[in-house]
Protein backbone atom coordinates (compact mmCIF):
# COMPACT_ATOMS: atom_id res chain seq x y z
CA UNK A 1 0.00 0.00 0.00
CA UNK A 2 0.90 3.67 -0.41
CA UNK A 3 0.22 6.01 2.51
CA UNK A 4 -0.15 9.76 1.95
CA UNK A 5 -0.08 11.86 5.13
CA UNK A 6 -2.08 15.10 4.97
CA UNK A 7 -1.00 18.26 6.72
CA UNK A 8 -3.55 20.59 8.25
CA UNK A 9 -3.38 24.26 7.26
CA UNK A 10 -6.02 26.29 9.09
CA UNK A 11 -8.61 23.54 8.69
CA UNK A 12 -7.81 22.85 5.04
CA UNK A 13 -5.49 20.41 3.29
CA UNK A 14 -2.08 22.03 2.83
CA UNK A 15 -1.35 22.74 -0.84
CA UNK A 16 1.79 20.56 -0.65
CA UNK A 17 -0.35 17.68 0.64
CA UNK A 18 -2.59 17.91 -2.40
CA UNK A 19 0.50 17.50 -4.56
CA UNK A 20 1.47 14.53 -2.37
CA UNK A 21 -1.91 12.94 -3.17
CA UNK A 22 -1.08 13.23 -6.87
CA UNK A 23 2.24 11.53 -6.13
CA UNK A 24 0.49 8.82 -4.12
CA UNK A 25 -1.93 8.08 -6.96
CA UNK A 26 0.99 7.73 -9.36
CA UNK A 27 2.90 5.40 -7.00
CA UNK A 28 -0.21 3.27 -6.37
CA UNK A 29 -0.65 2.75 -10.11
CA UNK A 30 3.03 2.05 -10.65
CA UNK A 31 3.11 -0.67 -7.99
CA UNK A 32 -0.45 -1.89 -8.57
CA UNK A 33 -1.34 -1.39 -4.93
CA UNK A 34 -3.80 0.52 -2.76
CA UNK A 35 -3.69 4.21 -1.88
CA UNK A 36 -4.57 5.25 1.65
CA UNK A 37 -4.85 8.86 2.78
CA UNK A 38 -4.13 9.63 6.45
CA UNK A 39 -5.86 12.49 8.27
CA UNK A 40 -3.81 12.89 11.44
CA UNK A 41 -4.41 15.00 14.52
CA UNK A 42 -5.86 18.49 14.48
CA UNK A 43 -8.85 19.01 12.16
CA UNK A 44 -8.68 15.39 10.96
CA UNK A 45 -12.43 15.37 10.33
CA UNK A 46 -12.25 18.53 8.19
CA UNK A 47 -9.37 17.06 6.20
CA UNK A 48 -11.39 13.88 5.69
CA UNK A 49 -14.30 15.82 4.23
CA UNK A 50 -12.04 17.59 1.73
CA UNK A 51 -10.04 14.44 0.88
CA UNK A 52 -13.26 12.52 0.18
CA UNK A 53 -13.38 14.20 -3.23
CA UNK A 54 -10.21 12.40 -4.35
CA UNK A 55 -9.77 8.90 -5.73
CA UNK A 56 -8.27 6.53 -3.14
CA UNK A 57 -8.93 3.16 -1.55
CA UNK A 58 -9.41 4.43 1.98
CA UNK A 59 -9.15 7.44 4.25
CA UNK A 60 -7.68 6.76 7.66
CA UNK A 61 -8.64 9.06 10.53
CA UNK A 62 -6.29 9.11 13.50
CA UNK A 63 -7.16 11.47 16.36
CA UNK A 64 -6.09 11.81 19.98
CA UNK A 65 -6.33 14.68 22.44
CA UNK A 66 -2.53 14.62 22.88
CA UNK A 67 -2.01 15.52 19.22
CA UNK A 68 -4.81 18.08 18.88
CA UNK A 69 -1.89 20.51 18.64
CA UNK A 70 1.13 19.51 16.57
CA UNK A 71 4.26 18.32 18.34
CA UNK A 72 7.10 16.46 16.67
CA UNK A 73 7.21 13.69 19.28
CA UNK A 74 3.42 13.21 19.33
CA UNK A 75 3.12 13.05 15.56
CA UNK A 76 6.24 10.87 15.25
CA UNK A 77 4.86 8.33 17.72
CA UNK A 78 1.45 8.33 16.04
CA UNK A 79 2.70 7.94 12.47
CA UNK A 80 5.27 5.37 13.56
CA UNK A 81 2.52 3.22 15.09
CA UNK A 82 0.40 3.53 11.94
CA UNK A 83 3.33 2.55 9.69
CA UNK A 84 4.10 -0.41 11.96
CA UNK A 85 0.49 -1.57 11.70
CA UNK A 86 -0.18 -0.86 8.00
CA UNK A 87 3.30 -1.55 6.61
CA UNK A 88 3.07 0.76 3.58
CA UNK A 89 5.70 0.45 0.87
CA UNK A 90 5.93 4.24 0.69
CA UNK A 91 4.78 6.93 3.10
CA UNK A 92 4.53 10.25 1.28
CA UNK A 93 4.25 13.88 2.41
CA UNK A 94 4.86 17.31 0.95
CA UNK A 95 8.23 18.72 2.04
CA UNK A 96 6.95 21.30 4.51
CA UNK A 97 8.53 22.59 7.72
CA UNK A 98 6.40 20.12 9.66
CA UNK A 99 7.47 17.17 7.51
CA UNK A 100 11.16 17.94 7.88
CA UNK A 101 10.61 18.36 11.63
CA UNK A 102 9.04 15.03 12.54
CA UNK A 103 9.61 12.56 9.67
CA UNK A 104 13.28 11.94 10.62
CA UNK A 105 12.01 10.77 14.03
CA UNK A 106 9.63 8.34 12.34
CA UNK A 107 12.49 7.08 10.18
CA UNK A 108 14.56 6.31 13.28
CA UNK A 109 11.67 4.72 15.18
CA UNK A 110 10.81 2.37 12.30
CA UNK A 111 14.38 1.95 11.04
CA UNK A 112 13.36 2.79 7.48
CA UNK A 113 14.96 5.37 5.17
CA UNK A 114 13.66 8.92 4.86
CA UNK A 115 14.40 10.44 1.44
CA UNK A 116 13.39 14.07 1.67
CA UNK A 117 13.16 17.28 -0.36
CA UNK A 118 12.74 15.40 -3.64
CA UNK A 119 12.08 17.18 -6.93
CA UNK A 120 11.04 14.20 -9.06
CA UNK A 121 10.87 10.41 -9.39
CA UNK A 122 11.53 8.23 -12.40
CA UNK A 123 10.53 4.59 -12.74
CA UNK A 124 12.88 2.64 -15.01
CA UNK A 125 11.78 -0.96 -15.03
CA UNK A 126 12.20 -2.17 -11.48
CA UNK A 127 14.49 0.74 -10.64
CA UNK A 128 13.25 3.80 -8.73
CA UNK A 129 15.36 6.92 -9.24
CA UNK A 130 14.71 10.02 -7.16
CA UNK A 131 16.13 13.47 -7.90
CA UNK A 132 16.91 16.24 -5.44
CA UNK A 133 18.86 19.49 -5.36
CA UNK A 134 22.10 19.78 -3.39
CA UNK A 135 24.66 22.50 -2.60
CA UNK A 136 22.04 25.25 -2.28
CA UNK A 137 20.27 24.08 -5.47
CA UNK A 138 23.39 24.52 -7.59
CA UNK A 139 23.47 20.81 -8.47
CA UNK A 140 20.95 18.04 -9.07
CA UNK A 141 21.68 14.54 -7.83
CA UNK A 142 19.98 11.21 -8.44
CA UNK A 143 19.28 8.60 -5.77
CA UNK A 144 18.61 5.03 -6.84
CA UNK A 145 16.68 3.09 -4.25
CA UNK A 146 18.03 -0.36 -3.48
CA UNK A 147 15.58 -3.11 -4.44
CA UNK A 148 16.00 -4.69 -1.01
CA UNK A 149 14.34 -1.71 0.70
CA UNK A 150 10.82 -2.80 1.63
CA UNK A 151 9.58 0.52 2.98
CA UNK A 152 10.59 4.18 2.79
CA UNK A 153 9.37 7.65 3.75
CA UNK A 154 9.39 10.29 1.00
CA UNK A 155 8.78 14.04 0.95
CA UNK A 156 8.46 16.00 -2.27
CA UNK A 157 9.18 19.65 -2.95
CA UNK A 158 6.39 21.90 -4.08
CA UNK A 159 5.67 21.52 -7.81
CA UNK A 160 7.32 18.10 -8.04
CA UNK A 161 3.73 17.00 -8.72
CA UNK A 162 0.76 19.15 -9.66
CA UNK A 163 -2.37 19.23 -7.53
CA UNK A 164 -4.21 19.96 -10.77
CA UNK A 165 -3.58 16.34 -11.77
CA UNK A 166 -5.35 14.79 -8.77
CA UNK A 167 -7.81 12.12 -9.88
CA UNK A 168 -11.26 12.97 -8.61
CA UNK A 169 -13.29 10.20 -7.04
CA UNK A 170 -14.20 8.96 -3.59
CA UNK A 171 -12.72 6.63 -0.98
CA UNK A 172 -13.91 3.04 -0.93
CA UNK A 173 -13.92 3.07 2.86
CA UNK A 174 -13.32 5.26 5.91
CA UNK A 175 -11.23 3.76 8.68
CA UNK A 176 -10.72 4.94 12.25
CA UNK A 177 -7.28 4.15 13.65
CA UNK A 178 -7.19 4.02 17.45
CA UNK A 179 -4.03 5.77 18.59
CA UNK A 180 -2.53 4.77 21.92
CA UNK A 181 -0.63 7.69 23.43
CA UNK A 182 0.51 8.43 26.98
CA UNK A 183 1.47 11.76 28.48
CA UNK A 184 5.09 10.58 28.52
CA UNK A 185 4.98 10.18 24.72
CA UNK A 186 4.46 13.91 24.24
CA UNK A 187 7.12 15.87 26.07
CA UNK A 188 7.36 18.84 23.69
CA UNK A 189 5.05 21.83 23.92
CA UNK A 190 4.47 23.72 20.68
CA UNK A 191 4.24 27.48 20.69
CA UNK A 192 2.01 29.47 18.36
CA UNK A 193 3.16 29.33 14.74
CA UNK A 194 5.76 32.05 14.11
CA UNK A 195 4.97 35.04 11.92
CA UNK A 196 7.06 38.14 11.33
CA UNK A 197 3.95 40.33 11.66
CA UNK A 198 0.26 39.72 11.94
CA UNK A 199 -0.11 40.63 8.25
CA UNK A 200 2.44 38.13 6.93
CA UNK A 201 1.23 35.03 5.14
CA UNK A 202 2.57 31.69 4.08
CA UNK A 203 3.66 32.41 0.50
CA UNK A 204 3.53 28.69 -0.28
CA UNK A 205 -0.29 28.86 -0.15
CA UNK A 206 -0.73 32.10 -2.13
CA UNK A 207 -2.45 31.98 -5.53
CA UNK A 208 -0.88 35.17 -6.91
CA UNK A 209 2.63 36.30 -5.98
CA UNK A 210 4.49 39.42 -7.08
CA UNK A 211 8.20 39.13 -6.35
CA UNK A 212 10.64 42.03 -6.60
CA UNK A 213 14.29 41.77 -7.57
CA UNK A 214 17.23 44.13 -7.29
CA UNK A 215 15.54 46.33 -9.93
CA UNK A 216 13.43 47.78 -7.10
CA UNK A 217 16.66 49.62 -6.14
CA UNK A 218 15.84 50.71 -2.57
CA UNK A 219 13.38 50.56 0.31
CA UNK A 220 11.72 53.85 -0.69
CA UNK A 221 10.14 52.06 -3.68
CA UNK A 222 8.47 49.30 -1.64
CA UNK A 223 5.29 51.35 -0.88
CA UNK A 224 4.72 51.54 -4.66
CA UNK A 225 4.84 47.71 -4.82
CA UNK A 226 2.62 47.37 -1.75
CA UNK A 227 -0.03 49.56 -3.37
CA UNK A 228 0.24 47.41 -6.49
CA UNK A 229 -0.16 44.03 -4.74
CA UNK A 230 -3.03 45.35 -2.64
CA UNK A 231 -4.76 46.57 -5.79
CA UNK A 232 -4.36 43.34 -7.76
CA UNK A 233 -4.95 41.01 -4.79
CA UNK A 234 -1.48 39.45 -4.68
CA UNK A 235 1.13 38.70 -2.03
CA UNK A 236 4.54 40.35 -2.09
CA UNK A 237 7.64 38.18 -2.41
CA UNK A 238 11.33 38.98 -2.44
CA UNK A 239 14.47 37.76 -4.18
CA UNK A 240 17.68 37.08 -2.25
CA UNK A 241 19.44 40.39 -3.15
CA UNK A 242 16.45 42.38 -1.88
CA UNK A 243 16.56 40.51 1.44
CA UNK A 244 20.34 40.88 1.68
CA UNK A 245 19.99 44.65 1.19
CA UNK A 246 17.51 44.76 4.07
CA UNK A 247 14.69 46.03 1.86
CA UNK A 248 12.29 43.16 2.69
CA UNK A 249 12.37 40.55 5.51
CA UNK A 250 13.46 36.96 4.94
CA UNK A 251 9.89 35.83 5.60
CA UNK A 252 9.15 37.14 2.08
CA UNK A 253 12.03 35.31 0.39
CA UNK A 254 11.27 33.07 -2.58
CA UNK A 255 14.26 30.90 -3.38
CA UNK A 256 16.24 27.80 -2.49
CA UNK A 257 16.88 29.22 1.01
CA UNK A 258 13.34 30.56 1.41
CA UNK A 259 9.84 29.69 0.24
CA UNK A 260 9.15 27.23 -2.57
CA UNK A 261 5.96 28.33 -4.30
CA UNK A 262 3.62 27.25 -7.10
CA UNK A 263 0.88 29.89 -7.40
CA UNK A 264 -1.58 30.22 -10.25
CA UNK A 265 0.25 33.38 -11.35
CA UNK A 266 3.79 34.47 -10.54
CA UNK A 267 4.91 37.98 -11.52
CA UNK A 268 8.68 38.64 -11.35
CA UNK A 269 9.35 42.38 -11.25
CA UNK A 270 12.87 43.68 -11.86
CA UNK A 271 14.18 40.20 -11.24
CA UNK A 272 16.83 38.57 -13.42
CA UNK A 273 16.06 34.93 -12.60
CA UNK A 274 19.09 33.33 -10.94
CA UNK A 275 18.91 29.53 -10.69
CA UNK A 276 18.53 29.67 -6.88
CA UNK A 277 15.35 31.67 -7.41
CA UNK A 278 14.00 29.80 -10.41
CA UNK A 279 14.11 26.39 -8.69
CA UNK A 280 11.71 27.69 -6.06
CA UNK A 281 9.05 29.11 -8.39
CA UNK A 282 9.33 27.18 -11.67
CA UNK A 283 6.25 25.14 -10.73
CA UNK A 284 3.99 28.22 -10.99
CA UNK A 285 1.12 27.64 -13.40
CA UNK A 286 1.75 30.93 -15.23
CA UNK A 287 4.87 33.10 -15.04
CA UNK A 288 5.20 36.73 -16.15
CA UNK A 289 8.33 38.86 -16.04
CA UNK A 290 8.85 42.62 -16.14
CA UNK A 291 12.42 43.64 -16.91
CA UNK A 292 14.30 46.19 -18.99
CA UNK A 293 16.75 43.47 -20.07
CA UNK A 294 15.18 41.39 -22.83
CA UNK A 295 17.91 38.77 -22.28
CA UNK A 296 17.13 38.30 -18.56
CA UNK A 297 17.14 34.56 -17.66
CA UNK A 298 13.62 34.86 -16.18
CA UNK A 299 12.25 35.21 -19.71
CA UNK A 300 13.50 31.73 -20.57
CA UNK A 301 10.78 30.22 -18.38
CA UNK A 302 8.21 33.03 -18.49
CA UNK A 303 4.88 32.55 -20.27
CA UNK A 304 4.61 36.32 -20.74
CA UNK A 305 7.41 38.89 -21.06
CA UNK A 306 7.08 42.62 -20.55
CA UNK A 307 10.17 44.55 -21.65
CA UNK A 308 10.09 47.87 -19.86
CA UNK A 309 10.75 50.01 -16.80
CA UNK A 310 8.94 48.75 -13.71
CA UNK A 311 8.74 52.32 -12.37
CA UNK A 312 6.58 53.23 -15.34
CA UNK A 313 4.62 50.00 -15.70
CA UNK A 314 3.68 49.23 -12.06
CA UNK A 315 2.21 52.68 -11.19
CA UNK A 316 0.28 52.74 -14.48
CA UNK A 317 -1.28 49.31 -13.85
CA UNK A 318 -2.10 50.32 -10.26
CA UNK A 319 -3.78 53.50 -11.48
CA UNK A 320 -5.86 51.72 -14.14
CA UNK A 321 -6.87 48.90 -11.80
CA UNK A 322 -7.84 51.39 -9.09
CA UNK A 323 -9.97 53.40 -11.50
CA UNK A 324 -11.74 50.29 -12.76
Amino acid sequence: MILVVLENQRGKIHSFSKEAITAGQKFAKQFNTTLNILCLGENADSLKEEASAFSCDSIIIAKHNLIDTYTSDGFAKSLSDIIFDKKPKFTIMGHTYMARDFLPRVSVKQDIPFIGDLTSVDFKGEKIIFSKQVFNAKFLTNIEMDSSVESAILSFQSAAFSSGNIEIGSPKEIEIFDLVLKDSDVRITSEEAFKETSSDVDLSSANFIVTVGRGIENEENIPMMERFVNTVGAELGSSRPVVDMGILPKSRLVGSSGHTVSPDLYLAVGLSGAIQHVVAMKGSKKIMGINTDRDAPIFEIADYAVIGDLFEIIPEITKKMSNS
